[in-house]
């Protein structure tokens, strides 16, 4: 028992036979949606190239926020003043933010773990920081976000077992610290706990087992698809979803690629967000029925089909591959957001497709369809 009573509206709906994957509602005081889900990244409040009401149009039911670029600019209190994010960024639907954790270990130049948190320097000018568990969340209580995170460090891969081990057992102190901190939060706001442990089954057991004792609302795979194999992400999905509370939405974090999130809904996980798909639709690299496609090749500039004619998306039903692509070898911003928009459907409709097949209990079928028409490129 954590120490106070926390509880989300989450329910399990339907369960495929033949894996551990499932689909279920969250209901938050800013909105419902169905999980499994995608959440797409809106890190400094805004996810790039796209407005609110696009991002409504292509099914977003939920999207992430950046506690660390947030904190530094333009700063949780002028968040604050501005009545939370949802009022900032012209957003109404559920929100969620990070811990910044992942940030804190991953961008500063300089930064120093302590039990007490972590000292760090921006990136932006250099300057000095310190972040510990409480003050965490309390940035994170200032932007108002629906579902905030426990603080957390997420360690490099590889890393030596007796790190990984001592970074864990802070990060179960960290996540009591963020817990308690969360006695006061706002109503509509929810704190999930972050399983740790590296890429060894028994810590990340050992993570699972001690952050569920804590009972928080809700529970979060971290620590994975930084630099591991997709075959040992996969193993250690293996050995920790078991662990969490069948009850409880279930997060992997930043994670995937369409492959990654298919294997994360066959095993158990509920949501999931990462910035590729619209990260890589900036630089022409659009996913498709058929795989992963660059469309500034050559042999796009005389192609007027639609870049993915299975695709029932705004950009496939009114532009063809031939206008994307000189758009985007012009740098033009209209490219980059059609691209953006093209991606970021594709994700969600995936997730759509997911969904109706556990409840059909197809799963198995359609998977072994998409694969047999997938490249990754």
């Amino acid at each position: 028992m954590g120490f106070i009573e926390m509880t989300i509206n989450f329910s399990v709906e339907s369960r495929s036979s033949d894996s551990p994957a499932r689909t279920g509602t969250l209901e938050l005081e800013n909105g419902m949606f169905e999980t499994p889900i995608f959440m797409p990244v809106g890190t400094r409040a805004t996810v790039k190239s796209l407005s609110p009401e696009e991002l409504k149009k292509c099914g977003t039911g939920i999207l992430l926020a950046n506690t660390y670029h947030l904190y530094l600019r333009p700063g949780a209190d002028v968040v604050a003043e501005a009545g939370g994010l949802h009022e900032f960024m012209n957003w109404s639907r559920p929100i969620l933010t990070d811990s910044g954790g992942f940030q804190v270990f991953s961008l500063s130049d300089m930064n120093e773990v302590t039990e007490d948190g972590v000292q760090f320097q921006s990136h932006l000018d250099g300057s000095k920081h310190f972040i510990t568990p409480e003050k965490s969340v309390e940035i994170q209580k200032k932007l108002g976000a629906d579902i905030i995170m426990a603080f957390d460090e997420c360690v490099s891969y590889p890393a030596d077992r007796e790190y990984v081990e001592k970074s864990l057992n802070r990060t179960l102190r960290w996540a009591e610290r963020s817990l308690k901190a969360a006695e006061d939060l706002q109503d509509h706001q929810h704190i999930f706990g972050i399983v740790q442990g590296g890429t060894y089954p028994d810590l990340r057991k050992k993570s699972a087992r001690r952050t569920r004792k804590l009972d928080f609302p809700g529970y979060a795979i971290g620590g994975l698809s930084v630099g591991e194999e997709n075959k040992l992400m996969y193993q250690m999905l293996d050995v920790t979803v078991p662990e969490l509370p069948s009850k409880k939405p279930r997060y992997l974090m930043g994670v995937g690629t369409p492959r990654d999130l298919i294997e994360g809904v066959k095993r158990g996980v509920d949501m999931f967000d990462c910035v590729l798909p619209t990260r890589l639709a900036r630089h022409g690299s659009l996913y498709t029925s058929r795989g992963r496609i660059n469309i500034t090749n050559a042999a796009f500039k005389k192609d007027f089909n639609p870049p993915d004619k299975d695709c029932s998306c705004y950009v496939c039903r009114n532009y063809s591959s031939a206008y994307l692509r000189h758009l985007i070898k012009r740098n033009e911003l209209y490219g980059l957001r059609l691209a953006s928009y093209h991606n970021l459907y594709f994700f969600l409709d995936l997730m759509r497709k997911l969904r109706y097949n556990i409840r059909r209990d197809t799963l198995d079928d359609f998977v072994e369809s998409f694969y047999s028409g997938w490249a990754e490129e």
